[in-house]
């Protein structure tokens, strides 16, 4: 099994432990937010906002950490991530922080200790990219934007 090293903030609360798979199948493991103050903060449909959780990350290199939403908040509250999926390299030291959006109709309270986002780690490939006169074709071609069937 593969390790990340995690290291808590300084005055993060630690009494909610590290992140953790809900279930032996899970791909994410749930994070938390982790407010320094211990408050909420309520966010208005159509904004967003930075919420720590209290952790930094050392990713092994060759991996990377993604962040999602979460299925249930984001269907019963439209709270989603809007760069989903985050990404956060192996090379990051900082705090970790989730970029929360509220895509719904109400304003949406995120509490101390609630979770807000799901964090999946994934293995890397770095690519070398050749600048060439013409690309191989395909049977798609150039065609986009739904050109593969009928919506």
């Amino acid at each position: 099994m593969l390790t990340v090293a995690v290291q808590w903030e300084e005055g993060a609360d630690r009494a909610f432990g590290l992140p953790t798979y809900e279930t032996a199948g899970a791909a994410g493991a749930d994070l938390r937010a982790n407010f320094q103050d211990r408050g909420a903060v309520t966010l208005a449909p159509g904004a967003r906002v930075l919420v720590p959780t209290g952790l930094r990350l050392a990713i092994p290199t060759g991996y990377e950490v993604q962040l999602r939403p979460r299925s249930g908040l984001a269907l019963k509250h439209g709270i989603t991530l809007p760069n989903s999926p985050g990404t956060i390299d192996s090379d990051y030291r900082g705090p970790l922080g989730v970029i929360v959006l509220n895509a719904g109709t109400e304003a949406f309270e995120i509490t101390h200790g609630m979770r807000i986002a799901q964090m999946v780690v994934a293995p890397v490939l770095q690519a070398r990219f050749d600048l060439v006169e013409t690309l191989k074709p395909t049977a798609r071609g150039a065609g986009g934007f739904g050109s593969t069937g009928v919506e």
